[in-house]
């Protein structure tokens, strides 16, 4: 893992809300605005940015938390801009950002999102422990 980045510096990543992205679920719409799952995925994909410059070739990052604070509504057609902080490397390798979501100016969302560096190698017999007790 290359340790490239110092706490406080930025990322940001933008996208618009399309339909696929509002709060629906099997029994239907709930609200036809950006849903927080939607918005899990995409907080999660702004503090991958970090990871994809920090991890070498032999490596791959693997998500380990996400908290989310939804504070407002945006809807379909909107742009939603993350701004992804980072915060620190912890000692087993995990990368902390945290993240404001912006719609129109308005914030959205914060929260933190976690990652870890492993190797390819080390996930992939992480998954076949798993996939044998099925």
């Amino acid at each position: 893992m290359k340790n490239i980045f110092q706490q406080g510096d930025l990322k940001t990543y933008s996208r618009n809300v399309t339909a696929n992205d509002i709060a629906a679920f099997e029994s239907g719409t709930v609200h036809s605005v950006y849903s927080t799952f939607a918005l899990a995925r995409d907080a999660e994909w702004s503090g991958r940015l970090f990871v994809l410059d920090m991890k070498e070739e032999d490596e791959e990052g693997i998500g380990t938390q996400i908290s989310i604070r939804h504070k407002g509504m945006a809807v379909t057609g909107e742009v939603i801009t993350f701004e992804a902080r980072f915060e620190e490397i912890t000692a087993n390798r995990e990368i902390i950002t945290s993240f404001k979501a912006f719609a129109g100016g308005r914030l959205i969302a914060e929260g933190l999102q976690g990652q870890k560096i492993l190797k390819k190698e080390k996930i992939d017999s992480l998954f076949s422990a798993v996939e044998k007790k099925d």
